[in-house]
Order: structure tokens, then sequence, then C-alpha cells
């Protein structure tokens, strides 16, 4: 069972809220991670669950399947708490990354427009507009229909 409890209003006058997974006022994964602490005060990864959780309410389902795998490996931390814990685990949503989108294919060449480009270009090859028409289409990117006819016109003012 969930229980919503406000802290404290903080200098800014935002209520923060924490979820605390209590029974009858008992909180488990402060239970837990208290006794983790006492098992194992040495260890850097249970005093930044400790403090995250003392700090934000709450860990995230990475980090509770994290310290389920250290308690159970600790004898002092009986089985009814455990199985509290993998149950809050179960609870959290899983979130998963999007699988990798295809790409889409890349665009055909327009051989009249790149024939044009060639034409106009031996004609006069330092037509800077022309250079860059004809970098568009060597790096197949897409040229758009204003630029296909703005290349026709070109190609009949220049190649009359």
């Amino acid at each position: 069972m969930a229980f919503l409890i406000p802290s404290r209003i903080a200098t800014v006058k935002q209520r923060k809220i924490y979820y605390i997974h209590a029974v009858n006022d008992i909180n488990i994964l402060l239970d837990i991670l208290k006794e983790m602490l006492k098992a194992h005060p040495g260890s850097v990864f249970i005093n930044s669950l400790h403090q995250q959780y003392c700090n934000r309410g709450g860990l995230s389902k990475k980090q509770l399947e994290g310290l389920h795998s250290k308690a159970s490996k600790t004898p002092s931390i009986t089985q009814g708490k455990l199985a509290t814990l993998e149950a809050i685990i179960k609870k959290k949503p899983t979130r998963e990354r999007a699988a990798a989108t295809i790409k889409a294919d890349l665009p055909v060449k327009n051989e009249s427009v790149g024939k044009m480009l060639s034409d106009i270009l031996a004609k006069y090859p330092q037509h800077k507009r022309i250079i860059f028409l004809r970098s568009k289409y060597d790096n197949n990117e897409n040229i758009s229909a204003t630029d296909i006819a703005e290349i026709q016109r070109l190609s009949k003012l220049l190649l009359k």
C-alpha cells in the first residue's frame, strides 16, 4: 500500500511528495536500506541509494533490482522484506527503449537532372549555384521541385 506524505515546504514554496511503500506505517524500503547500511557500512552503492531515497523519496526500478540482488546475499534481511521488495519491483513499469528504426531508402537519382548539371558545368564550370546543386546531387540529398525547376530554367537560358 502506498501513502502520499507531503514533506515540509521548500524555500521556493513547492511541495515535494514522497511515495513511501509502507504497511501499517512501516517503511519496508527504508528498513532494508538501514539494515544494508549496518551490514555493509563502506558500500558506496548502498550509501548512494539511501541518500537518494531520503532526498527524493524513491528509487528507480533498476536501482531497486540492484538493491534486491545485494539484499538477497545479506543474511540479516528477512524473506518477508525481500518478498515485499520483489513486489515493489514488479509493480514498477518496465521502460524499454524503442527498437531501432529502419532508415528510409536513398532517393533515386534523376539521371536527366544529373545530365543537365553536367552539361551546364561543362560550359560554365564556375557557376556557384550549379556547383552547389551538383554537390547535393552527388551526396544523394533530396533536390526539391523548385531546385529542379531552377536547373531546367538555367539549362534553357545557358545552353541555347
